[in-house]
């Protein structure tokens, strides 16, 4: 029973640390990247992809290693993280000098699909090695 506490805490414990990272970055004022619009656009849209790809990521293993099959998974880990995305983009309302946007969270959809797909599609036809070091780490 407490081996299985400890599963469940290792499996989930990231995501709710990356959800209390993401909170915090959206709860302060955003710095520029660039003077140059487009360069300073990028930065911060590949900062979404990347912020909600990973926690897509994290979801997914969480209910893999929950013993959820894979494709539900998948698809559970692209809406469970475009969810957030949305929560957050809510939350930004209410925070001075952040701005909601609906298309951060097809953004952040975008990262999350992506990303789900690389680990759930491509990962387990890399070399033998990565994929020895995703089954440690859980991934597959």
């Amino acid at each position: 029973m407490k081996k299985k506490i400890l599963s469940q805490i290792s499996l989930w414990l990231p995501v709710v640390l990356w959800i209390g990272l993401i909170f915090r970055f959206s709860s302060g004022t955003v710095p520029v990247a660039s003077q140059v619009y487009w360069q300073d656009f990028a930065v911060k849209k590949t900062g979404h992809v990347l912020l909600f790809g990973a926690l897509a990521v994290l979801i997914y293993r969480g209910l893999i290693g929950s013993g959820m099959n894979k494709k539900k998974a998948a698809i559970w880990a692209i809406i469970l993280s475009t969810f957030y995305g949305a929560t957050d983009e809510f939350h930004q309302m209410f925070t001075q000098g952040r701005e909601s946007r609906i298309r951060d969270i097809f953004i952040d959809g975008i990262g999350a699909a992506t990303f789900t797909f690389l680990v759930y599609k491509i990962l387990p036809r890399m070399p033998k090695e990565v994929v020895q070091l995703a089954t440690k780490l859980q991934l597959i």
